[in-house]
């Protein structure tokens, strides 16, 4: 990021939520960059950027289509990069139908159950084309789902990292761009509404306002300089989130910002190892190293499993999947793993649908849960619809929960806003909470891995105090007496508790020792020659059950048996690559897919951008970095199309885990909501679609329940009840749900208070005064906050309408247990999801705001009530899937 030219932080407040990786920002600053700051909010990171634009929350798909738009009309994009790595001049499938034709939706579309059939998504086949499985390349292949399956919505990652099962060899190309389907004729086509109109229109960006973003961004993009994105929860949160980072990475393929210095798309990240939690991961429809979790009814064999990973004529290192799959069930279950039983893959548990979060609380609703383990959150504050996550607690018999204090998720059965509401009684709860206290960072060993894919190792400084135990002692402690009660059973059921290696040896101080679990994720060696010694890299990774690797990704960083993650040489020691500072999945990589930062032939695009290149002499790859991509592969190989896997990767495909090689601009498949991005509004919004007549995203996730109501959007009436836009977002001086910052006295007193940022103009028209009360009522419930009356909040003008919106921090929760309390901004929530991975919409809601403080008791019940029958909203509100398309006289 240093080595940008223009950086673009859109969908973030980076210097107050991310400031340690803001230093990097900070320098390419001083080095001569342009940074641009795009948020509802002007804040600190504002303050910092040279240009600071306001925008409507919900509407960067736009506002990035435009600046596709621009680039591609006035031929402003690297065409040289763009032809040679990206899927630009790959030709679609006749059956390709764009939402420009069926008013805000793609081909496949089933309006029954709000998903899509992708087949009509896929490439072209060659004429001469043979051995491909369908009549374009992509197309319903082994165990890939399609339409009403009931678990078609699982995941959008269902198959991995670089989507499910695609042929390569057999694709129509034009590379001079010009034949009607290829993919940049379809996008030319798909963003030729996105003009500077629209955005002023949308997103209330003045059109002057958008020239200058769009003239950085080319200015700094080319052969000889970079431009760099950078986002955060402002683009992920939405029901629309995939989709706006999939609009960012089409422009940065188009410009040429992917794989060299100073480009690329930075996801920041909000704690000190969500990248590690993703990798690892927690994620309910993940196993490690982003292979997907098996899927009842689809994948009942490993090799059912296998083949919807990867086709074996595909290109890259994904059809290496029985090998990164047979090591990880040798990691978690030994020499109970062998060929003969699958390696166990009968043992892995299988999704019946989607499992998140939310629809888990949903469930303990309806008494389909009984016990609920809370670790490193707190859902009754931190997660959407906070009344509906405190209510849900109270059908479980037991909650377990970790942490540090007596969070609000400890404590909801005695000091819940709803025991105040009269809700809920403390008598009548019967669930059963178990609190443990948790060791913090700095007293346990780990490993942290950050924003850049990089581990680093984190030393125990003190002994946890008293009961406190960390993560890795709890749960290994844990399955020790599971398996100890379970150790004479003889129900089938058990055996995959019973056979897992779950030897770990302790460390000094008696406790379960974390570099043996690194040792295990980096794998061994388990027979041959080497037996017994760790992998030096994921390549050695064998599907015949030789080798064990818990986690293929992190393979290398304990190679040779030195813990890689633990090094610390100094940067002035060292180039600016740092390559001895931790250590960064894959291998040490430090920029990924650094094919692309040379040209076709090897050579580097710039001098001054140089970073990898091709060494004739040597023939071999070298540069700054470890090569991404096949060492001794010369620039001109072109494999035999007859061939699949790493040997299929051309000379000039640097996009080594996508099935083609190439970017893709296009995506025939991994995307459930669209091979484009479409600009949709948020499940609550002030504004009609100008686009199309689908006012929202078709396939999001919506869940019809009384206590999940919307407010009418758009033009529907009963929208003025709830006329102002809230965005929530955190603060530099508190820590997510509060349970690391509000029961600390020093960080409580710099942020005391709940409050709302309001602009002079919404205040004047709604009696707020700066310092005193106001509530806020969205149509699932009502809270109270401080007002802050601040020029940093900019109304903006939307189709000659004015819009207002409102900030909102959400670090507050009641109890009696923390230094300071105060209403959650999360009550305010509704529970509607991106359909790709499950994220819900807290970025964008509707609301009403007034003087003074909320009412108390059951008043409050009645007082949220009555705005609902004002509105007229109903539990079909907000939640049909396809809209009444557009009449004739449409946009």
């Amino acid at each position: 990021m240093a080595n940008a030219d223009c950086i673009i932080i859109q969908g973030s407040n980076m210097a107050e939520c991310h400031p340690v990786g803001f230093q990097w920002v900070s320098e390419a600053k001083a080095r001569g960059a342009r940074i641009i700051h795009i948020d509802p909010r002007f804040t600190r990171t504002s303050a910092i950027a040279d240009t600071h634009v306001a925008i409507r929350a919900g509407t960067d798909v736009v506002l990035l289509g435009a600046l596709i738009k621009h680039v591609v009309d006035n031929d402003l994009f690297f065409r040289d990069y763009v032809v040679a790595y990206t899927n630009a001049a790959t030709l679609v499938g006749e059956d390709f139908v764009d939402t420009e034709d069926l008013d805000g939706v793609f081909s496949g579309y089933d309006e029954r159950t709000g998903t899509y059939d992708m087949s009509s998504w896929a490439y072209a086949e060659r004429e001469d084309g043979e051995g491909a499985s369908d009549d374009e390349v992509g197309g319903p292949s082994g165990g890939h789902e399609h339409g009403a399956h009931k678990s078609a919505r699982a995941a959008g990652d269902q198959h991995g990292a670089a989507g499910p099962a695609l042929e390569h060899a057999k694709v129509e190309r034009d590379e001079t761009l010009q034949h009607p389907r290829s993919v940049f004729q379809v996008l030319k086509r798909h963003y030729a509404r996105y003009t500077p109109e629209m955005v002023e229109e949308v997103c209330g960006i003045p059109q002057w306002q958008f020239r200058e973003i769009a003239d950085a961004l080319t200015s700094n993009s080319g052969r000889e300089r970079t431009t760099c994105f950078a986002y955060a929860l402002g683009w992920t949160q939405h029901s629309l989130g995939a989709q706006f980072i999939r609009t960012a990475a089409i422009l940065q393929l188009l410009m040429g910002n992917v794989g060299r210095p100073g480009s690329g798309i930075m996801a920041l990240r909000g704690h000190a190892s969500i990248q590690g939690s993703t990798d690892i991961p927690t994620l309910f429809n993940l196993l490690p190293g982003y292979l997907p979790m098996p899927v009842v009814g689809t994948h009942d064999s490993l090799e059912q499993y296998l083949a919807s990973i990867s086709s074996p004529l595909q290109k890259g290192f994904w059809t290496e999947a029985p090998a990164y799959t047979a090591s990880l069930l040798k990691a978690w279950f030994g020499d109970a793993a062998t060929p003969d039983n699958d390696f166990c893959f009968d043992y892995l548990p299988r999704l019946t649908g989607a499992h998140g979060t939310y629809q888990t609380v949903m469930s303990m609703l309806e008494d389909e849960v009984e016990g609920y383990f809370v670790l490193g959150q707190n859902p009754a504050v931190g997660s959407a619809h906070g009344k509906m996550q405190r209510l849900a607690m109270t059908h479980l018999k037991w909650v377990v929960v970790r942490d540090f204090q007596l969070i609000e998720s400890a404590t909801f059965w005695k000091d819940s806003p709803e025991i105040a509401s009269g809700e809920l009684k403390t008598e009548d709860i019967d669930t059963e909470v178990f609190f443990f206290p948790a060791a913090n960072h700095v007293e346990k060993s780990g490993t942290f891995t950050q924003t850049q894919r990089m581990l680093q190792w984190h030393h125990q400084a003190v002994q946890p105090p008293n009961d406190a135990q960390s993560e890795l002692e709890f749960f290994h402690e844990l399955g020790v007496r599971i398996r100890e009660r379970l150790a004479d059973s003889t129900d089938e059921r058990d055996r995959p508790l019973l056979d897992l290696t779950w030897d770990y040896p302790k460390d000094e101080h008696g406790e379960t020792d974390a570099e043996a679990v690194l040792r295990e994720i980096n794998g061994y060696h388990v027979s041959g020659e080497r037996a017994g010694q760790l992998l030096d890299k994921f390549a050695d990774m064998k599907a015949d059950g030789s080798t064990s690797g818990g986690c293929w990704i992190y393979t290398g960083v304990y190679a040779g048996g030195v813990n890689k993650s633990a090094n610390r040489v100094p940067g002035p020691e060292q180039d600016e690559t740092a390559a001895q500072w931790g250590w960064a999945w894959p291998m040490n990589r430090r920029i990924l897919y650094n094919r692309a930062s040379a040209d076709p032939q090897g050579r580097p695009w710039s001098e001054r951008k140089k970073y990898i290149w091709w060494d004739e002499t040597e023939q071999k790859w070298t540069g700054k970095d470890v090569p991404d991509f096949p060492v001794d592969r010369d620039p001109s190989f072109r494999p035999d199309p007859d061939v699949g896997g790493p040997a299929a990767i051309a000379g000039d495909d640097p996009f080594i885990m996508q099935a083609d090689g190439k970017g893709w601009l296009f995506a025939p498949k991994g995307m459930v909501d669209g091979p484009l991005p479409s600009h949709y509004e948020a499940q609550e919004s002030p504004v009609a679609n100008p686009l199309y007549g689908q006012q929202r995203n078709p396939a999001r996730l919506v869940y019809p329940r009384k206590d999940n109501l919307w407010s009418p959007s758009g033009d529907e009436p009963g929208s003025d009840v709830y006329p102002f836009v809230f965005t929530t977002y955190r603060l530099t001086e508190h820590h997510t749900a509060g349970g690391m910052s509000r029961w600390l006295p020093y960080l409580s007193e710099l942020q005391p208070e709940m409050f709302c940022e309001v602009s002079p103009e919404l205040a004047e028209q709604q009696g707020l005064v700066n310092g005193e009360w106001a509530t806020l009522i969205s149509a699932r419930s009502a809270i109270e906050a401080r007002v802050l009356v601040t020029e940093r909040m900019t109304p903006l003008t939307i189709k000659g309408r004015t819009i207002h919106q409102i900030g909102l921090p959400y670090h507050w929760g009641v109890g009696r247990d923390a230094v300071v309390e105060g209403d959650g901004a999360n009550d305010l929530l509704g529970i509607a999801l991106d359909p790709n991975v499950q994220i819900q919409e807290s970025k964008v809601g509707l609301c009403d705001i007034i003087p003074g403080r909320r009412p108390r008791g059951e008043e409050l019940l009645r007082f949220v009530a009555e705005y609902q029958s004002r509105s007229g909203t109903t539990v079909e509100t907000g939640n049909t899937h396809r809209d009444e398309p557009h009449d004739e006289g449409r946009p």
